[in-house]
């Protein structure tokens, strides 16, 4: 156990309670009456928590108190970390990085609904809200890397900056059905804070974790960092929203063996001020960025196994359009590279400013002729380009469509304005007729078919939105610049 833990209490989390609003101390028990009934009933405000010391046995945070973590919170193993629908949980502005982790061993259960997110976001008021505010939600299994071993550590980047952040490590285990417990219709706001030079937090980090969690209807809004981060591992997950990246959208290295279905990601034309002294946006932001290994650690350079293989299917990936970003390096839909395989099917790439694929390395160029790397029946509009590079593969041969001369992203999309106000103001479902809703991959065989299992299913349609289908994004996510 870690210093940090060492000196956290054996008997709560919860430091200090106290009641703002009408709500009786029994509205605030395990009796579900009064507020905990209806936190958002008049005359009923939420009560206030601070936690300040790491959790090291069951406990359970109820929508009726707001749950402010100031410093660097540990969920420690043998504990379960239980989160009510609609709770509220911030990142105290004035304790730098504050993050909350759960280790191996532990598990959150954070089943929010549609009615009712989970929220995780900046303590500042709405209006002062920054990119970097706070630290990130990290989960930290026992799943496979691709780097490390039992003996050589593998450190989260993020941690090991400080006596009250201690390294965390994440590489050594072995099980990739390991269960870290349920993440559900919850949201990150305004996350990423850097501890260090170039040690971001991500608003979600999924660090080795195992096929046993489950991961479903997660948005980032507005994050410092990476919005979503995988390291090796086999999650699976459906149903993520990435608005306002500060890096990329979608980001897996290290052997990540899981399968992802319906992702969604958004860049406007402004990019976000992030919090003093908390980091700074990247120069190269993607949509999705994948690796196999680089750097020290890897066990066989970029070819070291497990290979970083996902699924990542029905995605609609919309970048900043021309003049926003550095479109040197970065700007790019979908970058490939350092070794990754995968199965990247049914997408919609728009208006990224250099490029809406790029495909780099010759240790990602033989995957492409082993046949752990496919891409296949995208929907290109409004890109700089269709590949950044030479490194190409045949449009027509693998069912990747260039939108028509002047067709827009705009005009693909339901509703896409330059400036929204509000998520309801973007709809990603497709207009009728228009030519995404068609041209899918609608099934699946040999490698493909056997890696997406039950868990993706193919479909006629490419995008995240189903013509014939809810609007799953609605009512759950938040759309907001501060």
């Amino acid at each position: 156990m870690d210093l940090f833990a060492r000196k956290s209490v054996a008997v709560a989390a919860l430091i200090a309670t106290s009641v703002l609003g009408a709500c009786s101390s029994d509205d605030n028990d395990n009796g579900g009456g009064g507020c905990s009934a209806d936190p958002t009933a008049p005359g009923c405000q939420p009560a206030a928590a601070e936690i300040t010391a790491d959790i090291t046995q069951n406990t359970t945070w109820r929508a009726n108190t707001v749950y402010t973590l100031k410093g660097f919170i540990k969920v420690q193993p043998g504990a379960t970390l239980t989160i009510e629908p609609g709770t509220r949980i911030v990142g105290d502005y004035n304790t730098p990085g504050s993050s909350l982790f759960i280790l191996p061993g532990a598990k959150i259960e954070a089943r929010g609904t549609a009615q009712a997110p989970i929220v995780f976001t900046s303590s500042q008021a709405v209006g002062s809200r920054r990119p970097g505010d706070w630290g990130g939600l990290i989960l930290v299994g026992k799943g496979v890397v691709n780097r490390g071993s039992t003996t050589v550590p593998v450190i989260l980047e993020g941690t090991g900056t400080g006596p009250t952040n201690p390294e965390v490590n994440y590489a050594g285990g072995g099980d990739n059905a390991d269960n870290s417990g349920v993440l559900s219709h919850v949201r990150v706001e305004f996350a990423g804070y850097a501890t260090a030079p170039d040690a971001e937090l991500n608003a979600f980090t999924f660090a080795a974790v195992g096929s046993g969690t489950q991961l479903d209807h997660l948005q980032v809004l507005a994050g410092l960092d990476d919005s979503f981060e995988w390291f090796g591992g086999a999650v699976d997950a459906r149903y993520l929203v990435s608005y306002e990246a500060g890096d990329d959208h979608f980001d897996m290295s290290e052997g990540y063996q899981g399968r992802l279905q319906y992702l969604i990601a958004y860049q406007s034309d402004t990019r976000l001020a992030p919090r003093p002294a908390a980091g700074s946006p990247s120069t190269d932001p993607q949509g999705i960025e994948n690796d196999g290994c680089h750097g020290s650690s890897c066990n066989g350079g970029n070819d070291a196994t497990p290979l970083t293989t996902p699924v990542v299917a029905n995605f609609t990936l919309v970048g900043t359009g021309p003049g926003v970003v550095d479109a040197t390096s970065g700007g790019i839909g979908a970058v490939l590279r350092r070794g990754t395989g995968g199965y990247y099917v049914n997408g919609i790439l728009a208006r990224w400013p250099k490029a809406a694929i790029s495909i780099r390395d010759n240790s990602t160029l033989a995957r492409l002729g082993t046949g752990d790397l496919l891409v296949r029946n995208h929907y290109l509009v409004e890109n700089g380009a269709n590949f950044d590079n030479a490194n190409t593969i045949d449009l027509v041969a693998n069912g990747l469509e260039v939108a028509a001369a002047g067709t827009t992203a705009a005009s693909i999309f339901t509703a896409l304005p330059a400036t929204p106000a509000s998520a309801a103001d973007l709809d990603w479902s497709l207009k009728a007729g228009v030519a995404p809703t068609t041209g899918g991959l609608s099934s699946f065989t040999g490698a493909l078919a056997s890696k997406a299992g039950t868990a993706v299913t193919a479909t006629a349609f490419r995008g995240a939105a189903d013509p014939a289908g809810a609007k799953w994004w609605s009512g759950w996510t938040s759309y907001a610049r501060n």
